[in-house]
């Protein structure tokens, strides 16, 4: 397993554009990738974005694991989230601590049953006490192009960005 908590590449590290609040534009003071993947994987409610048909977001709390470099959740394929991921698949995952936020902007994959990692089962039961069950709705894999940190008591060098390929 890489660094990223998956099996590619481990994620670069650099610094978001954010004029005027002080961002380094050196990476002295950046996190490294595991505080992120660390919060990430903790969170227990994790607010989830998507964009409605006429361009409007929708945020909604979910739940949700994260496994080998991907966020997996679950939602009715009739609800207002999985009604916009099949006519738009980019959303915004957020944990849960606004004052320690890791922002992860990807794509969501319906998954066929078949393709759901068998430990995103074992784990979603063990974090919640409840089954990860796709006759319940489709499970998604939302894997991050990129993930911001933005840690209020590191704030403005502990700012962080991570790319991945």
């Amino acid at each position: 397993m890489d660094e990223a908590g998956g099996t590619g590449a481990a994620p670069k590290a650099s610094r978001p554009h954010m004029a005027g609040y002080g961002v380094p534009e050196s990476l002295e003071g950046s996190l490294p990738w595991e505080w992120a993947r660390e919060r990430i994987s903790k969170s227990h409610n994790y607010w989830l974005t998507t964009v409605r048909p006429d361009g409007a977001p929708h945020t909604m709390v979910v739940w949700g694991i994260w496994l080998d470099g991907a966020y997996y959740f679950s939602t009715s394929a009739t609800s207002r989230k999985g009604r916009n991921l099949q006519q738009n698949p980019n959303c915004v995952v957020c944990t849960e601590n606004a004052e320690e936020a890791v922002i992860a902007e990807g794509v969501a994959r319906k998954l066929d049953d078949d393709k759901i990692p068998q430990q995103a089962f074992t784990d979603y039961k063990a974090k919640y006490a409840w089954e990860l069950d796709p006759k319940m709705g489709p499970v998604f894999e939302v894997r991050p192009r990129v993930v911001f940190a933005m840690p209020e008591k590191q704030f403005p060098k502990g700012v962080t960005r991570w790319k991945f390929e």
